[in-house]
């Protein structure tokens, strides 16, 4: 249930406020905001993609509005690691202040400087490692090492006066992780040990009960996959996803085929990786997409974007034929490495089927298992928990199922009930004496990316879309004298998506007339009246007789 907005207190001297502006209630756009003594710490600052309900938007930002007037008072932007759904919105938030130091690991640095390059924003940056530990004003931070599915991910131990925080950022628990970076227990258990006041835990998973699968699990599975297969491979999985990849090229390599990158952001991604040594590719396996299309089908094998039904993305593309140098045909396998993030189902299945149409074997986790998941499941945070003992516990990263699975699990480990924080986006966390109170609630919305405009787009604009898309547009045009009524032109009505033929509108042009008829009658003299009698009119018409709400334009002109 959303909280009642309430404003918080004005923040006292030695009190530590923790107030997420992204990735409570939703699976993206993570940024939390610490502040104390004057000075403001961010840690992760990453976008959402759009649902269909959503149209036109390229992407959603945090709410950067209750800091705006405070970027001069940021000490730094911590990024955990180098998911576009922790770095993505980077680039906006230096806009309004582009001296923002941002502290990271090599890869995640290597990786928002690469975007940055492309907004021609030169950033401060700090590269950290795990085990380090760095002071910034008010802020003493503590890094620690985690397991995620993109290597040099990181959790980050926040000291203060008013107490001690750990964000875990994203990770799990693999065992066996493929580049040998464990999530370092140890380190968690010292932090436990010395006391974490508040735990802010990646909660994904949390509904998930067990342990995630080992990413070991995955590549003999797609080895088995390439070398049964008859022609060509593709396969689709997220631009930043270096683990996944180096198992795909790895298959490649077993079974003889050339690996052909796709997709802008793949193509920088995996050559910053492989130039930072992240990625391992034996000479000679990578070859242009252009080229690859002139090898034999059972030589190649193309690794592409848009395993999420992204529209724009290689994998979109090839499934509605509008690749430019990919068609795929019958015999063709495609492998859909990745997890489906909630609200792109309908997204992806489109996808799926488009590609079956054409006569693709389509392989996903659905069927095989060719992914898993970077986040720690319900054992693995009851492991956590328990390693830890933290005295209040605050879930994070996660739709509203998964931070109150999480709450559970942190209960049943024994974190008093009245200790877990569920909240979201805005929630005002004030803590003192190492004692977390939430104390207020800010209204946080959605900050829409469409094309070169950022936070224009409005819930009214985007209800507007779907009328549009969904019910179709009608436009009725007239010329008329407003001190007779007598109409000079029209009505002239056209329709898009509406109906097939504008001779559908015939029986309701009468009706226009006489209704402007009367309200001339009546003393009606301004165009802006008798449009509104217009669509009055017409709205009617178009509800009764064929039960639709499209959007309605009447222009009436004075002749």
């Amino acid at each position: 249930m959303p909280q009642p907005l309430v404003d918080p207190p004005a923040l006292l001297p030695g009190t530590l406020r923790v107030i997420p502006l992204g990735g409570i209630g939703e699976i993206g756009r993570n940024m939390t905001v610490f502040e104390i003594d004057g000075k403001l710490l961010i840690v992760d600052c990453g976008v959402l993609f759009p649902e269909e309900t959503q149209p036109g938007v390229d992407l959603i930002l945090p709410d950067f509005e209750p800091i705006r007037d405070r970027l001069d008072d940021v000490v730094a932007i911590m990024l955990t690691h180098g998911h576009e759904d922790h770095i993505g919105a980077v680039p906006y938030l230096l806009r309004l202040r582009d001296d923002i130091p941002l502290i990271g690991t090599t890869l995640t640095l290597a990786l928002i400087e690469a975007k940055l390059k492309e907004h021609r924003i030169s950033p401060l940056t700090m590269s950290v490692e795990a085990g380090g530990r760095e002071k910034l004003g008010p802020f003493d931070l503590e890094f620690v090492a985690v397991n995620h599915s993109i290597p040099d991910a990181l959790a980050v131990m926040i000291r203060t006066v008013a107490g001690s925080v750990l964000h875990t950022g994203d990770f799990k628990m693999d065992q066996l992780p493929l580049d040998g970076r464990l999530t370092d227990l140890r380190a968690f258990a010292r932090l436990g040990e010395e006391g974490v006041d508040l735990f802010l835990v990646d909660s994904t998973n949390a509904d998930v009960p067990g342990f995630t699968p080992r990413e070991a699990d995955i590549g003999p599975i797609l080895d088995q996959i390439v070398h049964r297969a008859p022609r060509r491979v593709i396969v689709a999985s997220f631009a930043s996803h270096v683990h996944r990849v180096q198992q795909v090229i790895d298959a490649a390599a077993a079974n003889n085929r050339l690996v052909a990158l796709v997709g802008r952001s793949m193509v920088r991604n995996m050559g910053i990786a492989q130039e930072l040594g992240y990625l391992s590719v034996p000479d000679g396996l990578l070859v242009d997409a252009k080229k690859a299309v002139e090898l034999p089908d059972e030589r190649v094998l193309y690794m592409t974007t848009g395993s999420q039904g992204e529209p724009m993305a290689g994998l979109s593309r090839m499934a509605n034929r509008e690749h430019p140098t990919i068609e795929i045909g019958p015999g063709d396998t495609v492998i859909l490495a990745s997890s489906l993030i909630p609200g792109n189902e309908n997204a992806v299945y489109r996808v799926i089927n488009g590609l079956i149409d054409l006569g693709a074997n389509v392989v996903h986790k659905g069927n095989a298992k060719v992914h898993v998941s970077g986040h720690a499941a319900a054992g693995e945070l009851l492991y956590c928990y328990n390693i830890v003992k933290p005295r209040q516990v605050m879930p994070v990263h996660g739709e509203a199922r998964h931070l109150r699975a999480n709450a559970e699990v942190a209960i049943s480990s024994g974190v008093p009930r009245e200790s877990t924080l569920v909240g979201e986006n805005g929630t005002v966390v004030d803590m003192v004496d190492g004692i977390a109170t939430q104390v207020g609630q800010l209204d946080i919305g959605f900050v829409y990316v469409d094309g070169s405009t950022v936070g224009e787009i409005t819930e009214a604009d985007l209800k507007d879309r779907r009328i549009l898309a969904e019910e179709g547009f009608i436009s009725i045009f007239i010329a008329m004298d407003p001190q007779t009524g007598k109409i000079i032109v029209g009505p002239e009505i056209h329709a898009r998506g509406f109906a097939p033929d504008d001779s559908v509108f015939d029986d309701v042009r009468p009706a226009i007339v006489k209704a402007l008829e009367e309200a001339s009658a009546n003393g009606t003299r301004d165009t802006q009246s008798f449009q509104q009698v217009v669509r009055r009119t017409i709205g009617r018409w178009v509800n009764t007789q064929h039960r639709r709400r499209p959007m309605i334009v009447p222009v009436v002109i004075e002749a």
